[in-house]
């Protein structure tokens, strides 16, 4: 390529960046943006959310859940939260992305051999109680930190207990559920 080409290109990139440059400074004379005197739309939050609110109610205990809690609506919540897409829940499933769920209640956490269980979920020491297994549905990453299941959590206390009892039920031998008090 000789100079007269090269300087031809130069040319070119110089004056399409002076003709953006132009263009943007006539776009920002002929239009000037005025700031709204209040919002627009107003989002309302309730107390417990907005900052310096009250702290939400505390939830009741899990006995007092699954004294009302339903297997039947468990094992459809299962299904609508998407849970059978990772999990088997039958005696002697495989494991997919996740473990097989039958008999989880009231066995050791990282029960299931064959499955590598993230070292946060191997590090939890005792068994899966019903008061483990509300905290670990309502909020995956705040009950064992590093997990690497990728559930956000279920927030509603009733569809906790409700999956809890149909995970209860998922035994030759149910654990016992607790007395509600």
């Amino acid at each position: 390529m000789d100079s007269l080409e090269l300087n031809k290109a130069c040319a070119a990139v110089l004056v399409a960046g002076i003709a953006f440059m132009g263009a943007s400074l006539i776009g920002d004379a002929l239009v000037s943006p005025h700031k709204l005197a209040k919002t627009a739309y107003q989002v309302e939050l309730p107390e417990a959310a907005k900052p310096g609110g009250e702290a939400a109610a505390p939830e009741p205990p899990v006995a007092l859940l699954l004294a009302s809690a339903d297997p039947a609506r468990g094992e459809a919540g299962v299904k609508a939260q998407g849970c059978v897409a990772c999990h088997s829940f039958n005696e002697g499933g495989k494991a997919g992305v996740g473990p097989n769920l039958y008999g989880v209640v009231g066995q050791a956490h990282g029960r299931m051999a064959g499955y590598a269980y993230s070292a946060a979920l191997k590090g939890k020491a005792g068994a899966w109680t019903y008061e483990a297994l509300n905290e670990w549905l309502k909020k995956p990453s705040a009950y064992a930190p590093g997990t690497k299941m990728s559930y956000a959590g279920l927030a509603d206390p009733k569809k906790r207990a409700d999956i809890i009892d149909y995970l209860h039920t998922l035994a030759a031998k149910p654990e016992p559920l607790p007395p509600a008090p």
